[in-house]
């Protein structure tokens, strides 16, 4: 958002990451906020755990100032920040408790006195080959989902095209490096910070990078990560022994999805990969939590769960509702991992096979709003597919009979936002602040 507000303001900008907190431990265990949250919480609601060892859980969890640790939204953001040439170089990676930080941001204070007097505006940085740097890094990262939405949003305040399709054709050749939690299986971002940090990731990156592309620092992003180094290779690994082959997302269409969704392959159970399995569909986040700590539902591992109107309209303002709980009754079980499917977004710091952002929204008309329980959903991440195994007579009968929702809002901000909000693919921006590229059709741009 900060970004965003500068490249629409258009005057010199650098931007100070707040950097990750140190990280977690209980009993020895190392924690990653976030992550771990949600796999202890699971392991309490099965009695695996009392509550005095969850209380030393919430305590030990978060033992400093800064941002989520695990690489979540937070870290996600940080990064591609850095990536796009919009922070001092590594700045991201630096713990907000190191003293490192204190003097990155002294750096940032005089180096934006620079920029003012070099006239070094976003719009110069802002590039598309800035934008595919960022997505080739969160790829290998082992980014949040939600990388997709906000830098799709970035671009088009930038006057870039970037969108699904760019992140899909990276996911296909940039592997996931970062041995981070929740892709990764031991590390954090200290970890990784004192590996060497973003600049040594990107150093294993370069011929995926666009190396001549311009940063805040008045110099390219090769001259920038010149000399980087790794210093552990478990935790940054080469591109020949990745954590996951492909980028850690993927984007997958198909008539439940037309216009797309995104799945985090990298941090699901193997075998949900390709699966088909029966809907138990939820039409709010209320029903859902009532019936999923019900023992007696009626619910296998096999089962898709699914949330609808959860998206930027139907939410509203999309909540990030989408790691949606594991049944109770199969928790205690021991299932962990199950299909889920919702127009709502997740934290980066969750995991699991959760499929999200579903476009077009089910508030609006979206082919999720025709799904009911029972109908099997078929899903092949390989493939890129989603799609529920309907007739299409039968999903144009349910069509003619779909009753619209009665709006949220009838005047004030919610009215103008329900107006205006882009959907999941094109970044849930306001329509009006984006540059005439994507100005909708027969409208004038702004600009």
């Amino acid at each position: 958002a900060l970004l965003m507000g500068a490249t629409s303001a258009g005057v010199p900008a650098i931007y100070l990451p707040a950097g990750p907190m140190l990280r977690g431990n209980w009993k020895g265990r190392t924690l990653g906020s976030g992550s771990d949250a949600w796999k202890y919480w699971d392991e309490r609601r099965a009695g695996a755990i009392d509550e005095k060892a969850w209380n030393e859980i919430e305590g030990g969890i978060a033992r400093s100032f800064g941002h989520c640790m695990t690489m979540g939204t937070a870290s996600t953001m940080t990064a591609i920040a850095d990536a796009l040439g919009m922070t001092l170089p590594g700045a991201s990676s630096i713990p907000a408790a190191d003293a490192g930080h204190n003097r990155m941001a002294a750096a940032c204070g005089r180096r934006i006195v620079e920029m003012v007097w070099e006239d070094l505006v976003p719009a110069r940085i802002l590039t598309r080959p800035a934008f595919e740097n960022a997505i080739t890094v969160a790829m290998a990262m082992g980014c949040s989902t939600n990388a997709i939405i906000h830098l799709i949003a970035q671009a088009r305040r930038a006057g870039v095209d970037i969108g699904l399709d760019d992140f899909d054709r990276a996911s296909r050749i940039v592997p996931v490096i970062a041995n981070v939690r929740p892709s990764g299986d031991a590390y954090l971002m200290e970890d990784f910070f004192f590996a060497g940090g973003l600049p040594a990731l990107m150093s294993r990156l370069t011929d995926h990078l666009h190396l001549d592309a311009l940063t805040v620092t008045g110099h390219t992003l090769g001259e920038n990560i010149a000399g980087a180094q790794v210093h552990d290779d478990d935790v940054i690994r080469t591109v020949d022994n990745p954590i996951y082959a492909e980028g850690a997302l993927a984007v997958l269409r198909g008539n439940l999805a037309p216009e797309g969704c995104v799945i985090k392959p990298s941090a699901c159970a193997p075998h949900l990969r390709v699966h088909t399995g029966p809907a138990l569909v939820f039409d709010d986040y209320p029903s859902l939590k009532a019936a999923i700590d019900d023992e007696s539902l009626d619910v296998t591992p096999d089962h898709v769960l699914v949330l609808r109107n959860a998206g930027p309209l139907g939410g509203p303002g999309m909540p990030e509702w989408g790691m949606l709980p594991i049944p109770k009754k199969l928790v205690k079980q021991g299932v962990r991992d199950m299909l889920r499917i919702s127009d709502s977004r997740m934290s980066g710091t969750s995991y699991g096979a959760c499929i999200l952002h579903v476009s077009p929204e089910s508030y609006v008309g979206g082919p999720l709003a025709l799904l009911q329980t029972g109908d099997l959903v078929r899903v092949d991440v390989p493939a890129r597919s989603i799609d529920m195994l309907v007739a299409e007579d039968e999903l144009e009968r349910r069509r003619a009979a779909l009753v619209p929702p009665p709006p949220h809002y009838e005047r004030g901000y919610g009215w103008m936002f329900s107006r205006h909000i882009r959907q999941a693919h094109e970044g849930c921006d306001f329509d009006f602040l984006e540059t005439s590229f994507g100005a909708p059709v027969g409208e004038p741009s702004i600009y």
